[in-house]
């Protein structure tokens, strides 16, 4: 029991500093790695809690794909956030608004939240199907059976703010020479083809 509760203080530590840092950090590069760091601690706690699939996710996923392609689009970008941070004095008032209401609400489930005596039980009993299964199956069973229609619905609502997002930030360049297939498709042959009579011994 103590080698688990060691690297359980190790991965929950080094995320929650990690997290910490990412706020902290001015360079949002740095911002960006350190995110990537608590990830990592993240996938390592749920490896501790034994489930594999999701800490293989959020490696695959955030760390591979999300905060990679995050972190080259703000090198890329090369942002100026001081003219960024010009405004920030205007909404500092209703940050500090915001920040105050999410602080009264973390203080009243802290102070007033109570464990069932039957929670731990339910919890570490398994759904009677799935009591067989690997980790991976179970959670891909109960995924695209019971929670099929959320599953789903999720899905959409990606595609939609990812074409949503491609739609706002999709600016044409003016002067540039596009194909438009409607038009091309309602040309008639009298707009298309033009007829030159060239006399003998004259040229174009």
């Amino acid at each position: 029991m103590i080698v688990p509760a060691l690297f359980f203080y190790l991965f929950a530590g080094t995320c929650v500093a990690a997290a910490v840092m990412v706020i902290a950090s001015r360079n949002p590069v740095h911002s960006v790695l350190f995110l990537i760091l608590a990830f990592v601690n993240a996938a390592g706690l749920f490896v501790l809690l034994g489930a594999e699939f999701l800490a293989m996710i959020l490696i695959i996923v955030y760390v591979g794909a999300v905060m990679v392609l995050f972190l080259f689009v703000v090198m890329m970008l090369d942002v100026d956030f001081a003219q960024l941070r010009q405004g920030f004095l205007q909404y500092l008032p209703v940050g500090l608004l915001v920040g105050l209401i999410v602080l009264v609400e973390l203080v009243l489930v802290v102070f007033t939240w109570s464990i069932g005596p039957s929670i731990q039980q339910s919890v570490a009993a398994p759904i009677p199907p799935l009591a067989n299964m690997p980790n991976t199956e179970a959670l891909g069973h109960v995924l695209y059976t019971r929670y099929i229609y959320f599953f789903q619905a999720s899905g959409m609502v990606l595609l939609v703010a990812m074409i949503g997002a491609i739609v706002l930030t999709l600016h044409h360049k003016p002067g540039v020479k596009r194909q438009n297939i409607a038009r091309q498709n309602a040309r008639s042959k009298a707009a298309s083809i033009e007829i030159v009579k060239v006399l003998p011994g004259q040229g174009l």
